[in-house]
């Protein structure tokens, strides 16, 4: 019997050609099915068997499909979300999951009484970069941790060519585009913080949205975790720095996935998700005031792996890797 996940795209941008489309063409669990294209029809000439749809609406009242990837304009998220639910769809959500808590809370409330799942994508757990820092926090060689920092930073002072981006509307600036990435990470690997505060500034000219944030997250052991997003860092600092009682790690933004997606490089390629030589992270202990320093190997990664979760979350019920509790509290430290 043909048990594949029958999927919908609801866009074919960006994030839909590199993050999506490949994986679920690889993995045996899924179909990709239809694809929104409102425009430009491009989807057919990589995927020749997809159903290429003009509206969302068209896909969503498609009754063969299972699952549906949300990936559109942030502000949007919510009441495709809810429409794709209320049609019985499970539904696997790009960051951010949705502008207020609120929202996120009723889609769960929504997907429980109609027996669908909800899936936030946040793939950045399964970049290497990432998985080498949690290899360190659980190896417990830094001893209790005391002060964090993960930054996402680009060097971009011209405002985005499309225009719509640089609107003050929900969802609009690094806060919601690229902090929710650190700060996914900072909940994973730490839990929920006791408290926050945080601090937004639009630093290039004429902007309207905030182009720089930065979250103070507070944890009940004393652990300090510092996040911070810049589209204003020419020479960019170590995207991980990790202090503790018996010493430090540190390790830049070195994933690799993104970029050999963009240069064609298919996810079944044995170099994919594998970073170069040279970009080890630097583990640093001290121990009876002698103090060594240590490269962390490399660790390979896919995003396959995000789809293996849904796949197995969907046919088998394994719960998903991004919690209810974790992704709610996600949306309410930014909307705070």
């Amino acid at each position: 019997m043909n048990n594949t996940i029958k999927t919908g795209v609801l866009s074919f941008g960006m994030s839909g050609s590199l993050f999506h489309c490949p994986f679920l063409e690889l993995h045996k669990g899924f179909e990709l099915t239809a694809i929104v294209e409102r425009s430009k029809k491009k989807a057919q000439q990589e995927y020749a068997n997809i159903t290429s749809y003009d509206s969302v609406d068209e896909l969503l009242n498609d009754s063969t499909i299972e699952l549906v990837i949300i990936n559109t304009p942030s502000a949007t998220h919510f009441d495709f979300a809810f429409k794709a639910i209320q049609l019985n769809k499970h539904i696997l959500v790009e960051k951010p999951f949705t502008i207020t808590s609120a929202e996120a809370k009723i889609l769960y409330q929504e997907a429980k009484k109609n027996n669908c799942f909800i899936m936030p994508f946040q793939n950045r757990r399964y970049d290497s970069d990432f998985l080498s820092v949690k290899s360190v926090v659980e190896s417990g060689k830094l001893g209790d941790l005391v002060e964090v920092h993960f930054r996402y930073d680009r060097y971009k002072p011209a405002m985005n060519q499309t225009a719509s981006k640089e609107l003050p509307i929900p969802g609009n600036g690094v806060l919601y585009n690229l902090i929710p990435h650190t700060l996914d990470a900072a909940i994973a690997l730490f839990g929920i913080p006791e408290s926050w505060n945080k601090t937004l500034h639009g630093n290039r000219a004429e902007t309207q949205i905030d182009d720089y944030a930065h979250i103070h997250l507070k944890y009940p052991n004393g652990l300090q975790v510092f996040l911070t997003a810049n589209l204003l860092v020419a020479n960019a600092l170590p995207a991980f720095v990790l202090h503790g009682a018996k010493g430090s790690y540190m390790k830049e933004r070195t994933d690799v996935q993104e970029t050999q997606l963009n240069a064609g490089i298919k996810p079944n390629n044995p170099l994919f998700g594998v970073e170069p030589p040279g970009k080890e992270g630097v583990l640093t202990i001290v121990k009876d005031d002698v103090k060594t320093q240590e490269k962390i190997g490399l660790i390979k990664a896919s995003y396959l792996n995000v789809f293996e979760a849904v796949y197995q979350t969907i046919r088998n019920n394994v719960p998903y890797p991004v919690t209810e509790a974790q992704v709610v509290k996600q949306i309410e430290i930014l909307e705070d």
